[in-house]
């Protein structure tokens, strides 16, 4: 947040007001513990707690989603797993399907077929009993003889004695339990009669053919339950009275088939599971292994060792990505030895042809020199020769004072002697150099944020350089206004801020500034014998402390050149204490829009209004009044911003102030541009 800014208000821009509780909004279950809404005693909101255990739990996940994210072998492996396990999911579920229908469909048809041999023996013996003319009827008194009460029981025991626990036999009558009767149940291999569900029965009762159901055949003796199918049907005993037949069939081989078949496909699948995993991963391999090498490569050509080169094997299409690759390597490595061997040249050049030029500028120094002193006893065409040559040669010198130095950063010889300096120091040194073009100029010179040590590690000599320049420049391009230089230390970092209020700059030129030899107005003179290579230099000097040096500027409102410094030599820059667009420039743009605003307002509201249109600024009856267009909030801080952070505002000509106004009197802003380009 930027000095002097507040949080907003309730009800502000960007502030959520809070909401009537009404139906539908009451409070959650959560928040009934504790009063508020809370989730925590105290105030302590629910929301970053739950923030807390979210980041708790991915924590712990953070290297894996890495990993998934960076190895597309991984991936494809995975997804081929997932995939394969899919299929032999679907294909299993499929074929024990089908090997189940198969087993209960051939074991119903051998279970009816077993039952109606059963029925018709059972329906046989009884017709042969009746026809012995009650000898094994009942007696005359009306109860059971004996052979009828052992009937039953003889018939279950010869009917499940073929079974051979294949099957087993139950008799039930549906009027009798009693076990003392010749109606009582009857079962074998200690069946427990219950396992005849009451459903079936019901319809075996009620009709006349054969019926089956899947149940759960139960025992009376300690044994496990087990599956089974029962097949029943209603038939006449040897008294003539109606009983139900039953056989039952436990399903134990048809269990213990489909479990062989069941783990047999899981065996097999995990296997094929297995075997389609390793084929993906050695056919990823093959072709991730080569990407992966021409990326290692690539990373290290970037760094500068251009001798590296892939291993090419094979004729394949990434034997032949491998050649390509191999060969625009080759080809970069050549254009670049060309060229750095074409720039060694340069930077030659310039340096041999400074040095060089450094002996007979001496001897046309001393000539001159001598000639100048003499320009009393020359005709006035004569001495204003005189003193022309002078001038020149004074810039000739400087101009090869620069190339030396540019040629020295480019060939990185520069050097760094940072020790810790007070930049006030600095800057008075260079205000007070810079105070006779001033008085020329008709401007003065003030300093803003002295009161407190501003101290840095760097290179003095070349800070003052940098900060010379920015100040003679905005004393030449000042237009006879003040030029306000503003320092400031915060965190980290320590600034430097040259403001004047002169033509400015225009749209796309904070940007060139920097570039050598370059200038705004190719027409204007340069009245102080600048070489052109000023900023280039300060903007090298700024990168060999690893600061910024960044520009701003709008055309007719003046400009800003900011210089921001690490406070101590190895500590990177996050951000500059000085805004990079001056807050009288934010001012006068936000008032400038607030009164384009009015403005607009007052014109609108003096339209009369038609018949039931709604236009914005007007109070319609019934309607809440619609408030005109406000000026946007001030932009984000642009002293955060990295790199150049070069920004150019541009403004039609009919807004621009006069020549005797003030920082405050900028208008508003219609356009900005920013260069994120640092410092060229």
């Amino acid at each position: 947040m930027a000095v002097g800014s507040a949080a907003p208000k309730p009800g502000g821009p960007g502030v959520r007001t809070g909401r009537a509780v009404g139906p539908g909004h009451g409070s959650s279950r959560l928040s009934r513990p504790f009063p508020g809404g809370r989730l925590l005693p105290q105030g302590a909101p629910g929301r970053p707690v739950l923030r807390l255990v979210v980041r708790w739990f991915r924590r712990p996940l953070l290297p894996a989603v890495r990993l998934w994210r960076r190895n597309i072998q991984l991936r494809v492996v995975a997804g081929t797993l997932l995939m394969s396990m899919g299929v032999v999911l679907l294909l299993g579920l499929v074929v024990i399907g089908q090997v189940r229908n198969g087993l209960l469909d051939a074991k119903e048809q051998a279970a009816l077929s077993q039952a109606a041999g059963g029925f018709a023996a059972a329906q046989e013996k009884a017709s042969g009993a009746s026809a012995l003319g009650g000898q094994d009827g009942d007696a005359t008194d009306g109860r059971p003889s004996r052979g009828s009460v052992n009937w039953r029981s003889e018939l279950v025991k010869q009917l499940a004695s073929g079974g051979q626990g294949a099957y087993h036999v139950v008799a039930l009558s549906p009027d009798s339990d009693d076990a003392g009767t010749s109606r009582a149940p009857r079962a074998s291999g200690d069946v427990d009669v219950t396992s005849v569900p009451a459903s079936l029965r019901s319809s075996v009762a009620q009709g006349t053919g054969t019926f089956q159901t899947y149940v759960k055949i139960k025992y009376s003796v300690p044994k496990e339950s087990e599956s089974g199918l029962v097949v029943g049907k209603r038939l006449n005993d040897v008294a003539g009275y109606s009983y139900e037949l039953y056989y039952l069939f436990p399903l134990t081989q048809e269990e213990e088939s489909l479990s062989l078949v069941k783990g047999t496909l899981a065996t097999a699948g995990l296997f094929v599971v297995v075997l389609l995993g390793a084929i993906a991963w050695l056919v990823v391999r093959q072709v991730v292994t080569p990407v992966r090498m021409a990326a290692g490569i690539a990373e290290r050509l970037s760094a500068g060792r251009l001798q590296e080169r892939m291993k090419v094997t094979g004729e394949d299409d990434i034997a032949r990505l491998g050649e390509a690759f191999n060969k625009m390597a080759q080809n970069l490595q050549h254009k670049i030895q060309q060229l750095e061997e074409l720039s060694r040249m340069q930077r030659r050049f310039v340096s041999d042809v400074s040095h060089e030029l450094r002996t007979p500028l001496t001897t046309v120094r001393m000539a001159a020199d001598l000639i100048h002193e003499a320009r009393g006893d020359f005709d006035p065409a004569t001495a204003r020769s005189a003193e022309l040559l002078a001038d020149q040669l004074d810039r000739f010198e400087s101009l090869l004072a620069d190339l030396l130095e540019i040629s020295r950063f480019d060939a990185g010889a520069a050097a760094l002697e940072a020790e810790a300096i007070d930049l006030r120091e600095v800057v008075h040194r260079v205000i007070g150099g810079a105070e006779p073009l001033a008085e020329r100029k008709g401007s003065r010179i003030r300093v803003v944020g002295d009161e407190q040590p501003v101290v840095a590690e760097a290179d003095a000599r070349r800070i003052e350089r940098v900060l010379r320049n920015l100040v003679v420049n905005a004393v030449e391009h000042g237009e006879g206004r003040e030029v306000v230089v503003r320092m400031a230390s915060a965190g980290g970092a320590v600034a430097v801020a040259v403001r004047d209020y002169g033509v400015g700059l225009k749209p796309g030129e904070a940007t060139r500034v920097f570039n050598r030899f370059w200038r705004a107005d190719p027409a204007r003179a340069r009245t102080t014998g600048g070489t052109g290579l000023g900023l280039s230099i300060a903007v090298e000097d700024a990168r060999l402390h690893d600061g910024w040096l960044q520009a701003w500027g709008e055309p007719g409102g003046g400009s800003q050149f900011r210089l921001t410094l690490p406070r101590t030599a190895d500590e990177p820059l996050r951000g500059s204490p000085i805004p990079l667009e001056p807050e009288d420039s934010r001012r006068a743009r936000e008032r400038a829009a607030a009164d384009a605003a009015n403005d607009r307002a007052q014109r609108l509201s003096t339209v009369p209004s038609q018949p039931g249109a709604h236009r914005p600024g007007l109070a319609i009856p019934g309607r809440p009044a619609v408030p005109p267009h406000t000026a946007p909030s001030a932009a984000v801080d642009p002293a955060a911003l990295p790199g150049s952070g070069a920004r150019v505002v541009a403004r039609p000509a009919s807004e621009r102030p006069g020549d005797g106004g003030t920082a405050d009197s900028v208008p508003g802003q219609v356009s900005e541009r920013e260069d994120t380009t640092r410092g060229r």
